[in-house]
């Protein structure tokens, strides 16, 4: 039985515009991940745990998130598995600084990965914009990416005044052991440089090893070492296209002991090599 109805997807996840409207009926999680362009995630129907950056949520019919670029995010069931849910991804080269129309004001909800709870006005209106995005990918007319632009800039706008005039009341991490979490996340993202362990993180959060590996799990989907992994290959995925540095020395500057170990790693996890990864995207 197929698990997945009324799909409509257009472009490439990784490529300027992505735009998917997808049913779900049977549990489905997605690891984290990542990406070099911009998301917005909104749930029509359902409720979903969302784990962005640091911070985990209850999410549910009428939330909207906006996730920055190369932040850490994943999804996963939260009670019955139904949901819908559309994902756009867009790129700095379709509507961001690399375009010639581009406004920061536009980009202020996603400085800090936020979760907007949409009134049932606000949900109309965001539905009504998204429905004609839909209408467009799946009709593909004459000037389609264009119009394309014009709905999504109006929803970011929509976004941003928002924001402006509510500040945000942002959603609080869903448990107590959700927030113990949050802090061992915070604290991985400022010393992955450093040298970092089950038992080092355990004592200086006051849990048992145990604990921490099974709720770190449970939270973020990754276990404490695949995270701290993760976190290193994407500051070194940043240096290897931002600086001319060498690769043993971003290796050790990212927390690797070796190269041979961060060779590895980041085949793993990027599927290509430190040095095929900078002559691919480094300018």
């Amino acid at each position: 039985m197929n698990s997945e109805h009324d799909t409509t997807v257009y472009g490439d996840e990784e490529g300027d515009f992505y735009y998917q409207q997808i049913y779900r009926t049977q549990s489905f999680g997605r690891v984290n991940h990542y990406h070099r362009t911009y998301e917005i995630y909104y749930l029509l129907s359902g409720q979903r745990s969302y784990f962005v950056d640091d911070r985990a949520y209850h999410v549910t019919a009428g939330d909207m998130i906006f996730i920055n670029k190369q932040i850490v995010h994943k999804s996963s069931d939260w009670g019955p598995p139904q949901h819908e849910r559309i994902v756009i991804n867009f790129s700095d080269a379709f509507l961001g600084k690399d375009h010639p129309y581009y406004d920061q004001m536009l980009f202020r909800v996603f400085e800090h990965n936020d979760v907007i709870r949409l009134n049932p006005s606000e949900r109309l209106h965001v539905q009504n914009l998204l429905g004609r995005m839909t209408s467009e990918v799946s009709e593909q007319a004459m000037g389609f990416t264009t119009y394309i632009r014009l709905l999504l800039t109006e929803l970011l706008l929509f976004a941003a005044r928002r924001m402006e005039r509510n500040k945000l009341a942002e959603h609080e991490p869903i448990s107590p052991v959700h927030q113990k979490i949050t802090d061992v996340v915070k604290y991985i993202n400022d010393h992955f440089h450093e040298k970092l362990s089950l038992s080092h993180l355990s004592n200086l959060f006051f849990v048992s090893p145990s604990h921490l590996s099974r709720t770190f799990k449970v939270v973020t989907g990754l276990a404490l070492t695949e995270y701290v992994n993760l976190t290193r290959i994407k500051e070194a995925q940043r240096l290897l296209r931002d600086t001319d540095g060498k690769i043993i020395d971003i290796a050790q500057r990212v927390g690797f002991e070796n190269t041979g170990h961060f060779d590895r790693i980041f085949k793993k996890i990027t599927e290509t090599t430190p040095l095929s990864y900078r002559k691919i995207y480094s300018f």
